[in-house]
């Protein structure tokens, strides 16, 4: 089927078939874009050629640390321009990236770096105590590189070797190792682990490629972008956005600290045209102080994903000059792998309404087949916007599969998709729309109650700033709706009014029969960490 009767003589051959990896996109720019600028940070300035031979001596350098194709690098980093060189440098050498979260504890840095294998930790000199410590626990353990950082005022420990003495000891005629097969593995993240041990998923190449090629039609992004780095790079390779920015020419604006003065500070003065974040990124940002607010005189595009954002978020956000669009995704579909893609009728409606739309999870992106709603049965539910069922993806851009862990990729990939354990339902038009986390739905006296909706009610109450809506066990009705809540900086509101101005806006099963003032756990990607809230609200 598809083929020409007579195909004699045609052949896939090196003319006509390369395979597809996002290392291709700097070997592009450092000959298309030389002279311009690659990477920012503070005062340092890179331009595409110099980016390329810093990423060849950095593979070099590996090569003679004893890095050898296959081998895995870990990297415990900021947003640091060390950190967008080894997502080039470390698969370059024929090596996979271990991108680690910064913010990890030592048994957990501890078990990754056992269970990835790193044969190599480049590692921010803040960290290395850490990881020298992680790897007395698994007695052994990777060579570390040390990374300084002067504009931070992160000295070098002094007892290991440098980076930038690593990149010294490259050599520029190093000849890249590039993949004879676009399924080889090219990055090893691992998810947050907050039910269990924390899984290593496998990324290749052709789905990183393919992400890279997509995104810009969903983020309408032309030549030239000047992208600020927000989404952590260990948080799914901060969304496949280092190795998409040179397909494009652009700018990789890098910001160590998340605040709300750095931020409008990377708009202002060098010109940030795109960021990704979570919802509460946004809300630093609609919170911000007057002296720590900039002028600008562009619209600045956000992808925003780690959570549904409320509405009322959205409403707020667009008039200070951003125009947000929802993505999802997850750790094992390279990030983001839906879009809130924006028709010309949504314009017409009434901004509320518009906010509603603009939070709705979307649709597939281009580098995905298929990702759809189905029920236990695998049948995809009604586009009634009711009908609940679990969020399943099939496409190029899931991952290979959990490293180590045949059972657990096995289950994943039950019934031919990629179970993603989120719960959603389907509007008329085939837009998603998250209820919740499967784990995170409260069923109160046999009534499913999504903690999003009740979540997006108290988020429009004019003092709260960020909430979380968890399940409390209840004698009556088995699990209750409790609320957790932060105010606006000098917001005032009391328990009884938060209720209330949630009865007048939910169902009475659906409102909060406890609202608790307290600060929110996050993770270091702004994800609010409810397993924690879910064991408080069990005490009380």
């Amino acid at each position: 089927m598809g083929w020409l009767a007579d195909e004699s003589g045609l052949e896939k051959c090196a003319a006509n078939y390369v395979p597809l990896t996002p290392l291709s996109h700097l070997n592009r720019a450092a000959d298309l874009f030389a002279t311009r600028e690659a990477l920012v940070y503070g005062t340092e300035r890179w331009t595409y050629a110099q980016y390329h031979q810093r990423v060849t001596k950095l593979a070099s350098g590996l090569a003679k640390l004893g890095v050898e194709p296959g081998h895995v690098v870990a990297v415990l980093l900021p947003n640091v321009p060390a950190h967008a060189e080894a997502h080039f440098g470390v698969p370059v050498a024929g090596a996979i990236l271990n991108s680690i979260n910064t913010r990890l504890d030592l048994d957990t840095v501890a078990y990754i770096l056992e269970h990835g294998g790193a044969k190599v930790a480049i590692v921010d000199s803040a960290l290395v105590e850490l990881v020298e410590r992680a790897c007395i626990v698994i007695g052994g353990g990777p060579k570390i590189v040390e990374v300084p950082d002067p504009q931070a005022g992160v000295a070098p420990s002094g007892r290991h070797l440098v980076y930038e003495d690593l990149i010294a000891s490259g050599d520029d005629a190093f000849a890249w190792i590039m993949p004879q097969d676009e399924w080889e593995s090219l990055a090893l993240n691992y998810t947050s682990g907050t039910t269990g041990r924390p899984k290593g998923v496998v990324y290749h190449h052709r789905g990183a490629y393919l992400s890279t090629m997509s995104q810009p039609i969903s983020w309408r992004m032309t030549l030239y972008p000047r992208y600020l780095t927000i989404v952590p790079m260990f948080h799914c390779n901060a969304w496949c956005h280092p190795w998409m920015i040179p397909a494009l020419g652009g700018a990789i604006i890098c910001l160590r600290e998340i605040t709300a003065r750095g931020i409008y500070q990377a708009i202002a003065d060098e010109g940030a045209t795109h960021f990704g974040g979570a919802p509460i990124v946004l809300n630093t940002i609609i919170g911000a102080k007057d002296d720590e607010r900039r002028p600008f005189d562009h619209v600045v595009e956000v992808f925003t994903a780690g959570a549904p954002p409320p509405a009322a978020t959205l409403a707020a956000i667009e008039p200070l000059g951003f125009n947000v669009t929802q993505v999802y995704g997850l750790t094992e579909t390279y990030g983001p792998a839906t879009e809130c893609t924006w028709h010309e009728g949504f314009d017409a409606l009434p901004q509320d309404q518009r906010s509603a739309v603009k939070a709705r999870t979307g649709v597939k992106m281009p580098f995905m087949e298929d990702i759809t709603v189905l029920d236990e049965a695998m049948t995809p539910v009604a586009r009634d916007g009711a009908a609940l069922g679990e969020i399943m993806h099939r496409g190029n851009g899931v991952m290979k599969g959990y490293f180590r862990n045949p059972e657990a990729t096995r289950e994943a990939f039950k019934g031919g998709y990629f179970r993603s354990g989120d719960i959603a339902f389907m509007h008329e038009d085939g837009y998603i729309k998250i209820a919740d986390r499967s784990k995170d739905i409260i069923i109160s006296g046999g009534e499913n109650v999504s903690s999003v909706e009740v979540e997006g009610a108290l988020a429009h109450h004019p003092a709260v700033s960020l909430c979380a809506v968890v399940a409390k066990p209840d004698d009556k009705w088995g699990e209750v709706p409790c609320a957790f809540v932060e105010l606006k900086a000098g917001a005032e509101a009391t328990e009884a009014e938060l209720i209330a101005f949630c009865r007048e806006r939910l169902a009475g099963f659906k409102t909060p029969k406890r609202v608790i003032f307290h600060d929110l756990p996050k993770t270091s990607t702004g994800k609010i960490q409810k397993f924690e809230l879910r064991a408080l609200a069990r005490t009380m």
